[in-house]
């Protein structure tokens, strides 16, 4: 089958196929006679999979990760119950670091709400935010982009 054929199968784009199929994670075979890329039923599954462990929050290193196993004629099983396992601790990390955004952020709603707006003075741009050091706590001075 074409990349839109695949792609219509798995409701997804032929750009998402075609991404795939860049970085090697999809081998469809070239036919010698019109140059298309033909997709095989395995390359269906293959897709599939992918679709799924990208819901799951696995990268896209970690399913070559997984693909290099069975390619090979291994189980990737065992990795991918250790690779779950990391993701809900990366997840339940950063949820934490969530609810404490969350709970600063309600914190600022309720104390700016009533406070006057105020134009810069001196070297003050906003004095909501730079007279909030007690929402700020142990890491308002990190930097994070």
């Amino acid at each position: 089958m074409r990349v839109n054929q695949l792609a219509k199968n798995l409701n997804i784009t032929g750009d998402t196929v075609r991404f795939y199929t860049r970085i090697g994670l999809l081998t469809p075979i070239k036919s010698e006679v019109n140059g298309y890329k033909d997709y095989s039923e395995t390359d269906q599954s293959r897709m599939q999979f992918i679709l799924s462990a990208r819901n799951l929050g696995f990268s896209v290193d970690d399913i070559k990760v997984i693909f290099s196993r069975t390619d090979h004629g291994e189980s990737a099983c065992q990795i991918v119950r250790q690779m779950i396992v990391l993701k809900l601790q990366e997840t339940e990390k950063q949820f934490q670091e969530m609810v404490k955004l969350r709970s600063k952020l309600t914190q600022a709603v309720t104390e700016w709400s009533t406070k006057p707006d105020q134009a810069p003075t001196g070297n003050m741009i906003c004095h909501l935010i730079e007279g909030s050091a007690n929402l700020s706590g142990a890491n308002g001075g990190e930097h994070h982009e």
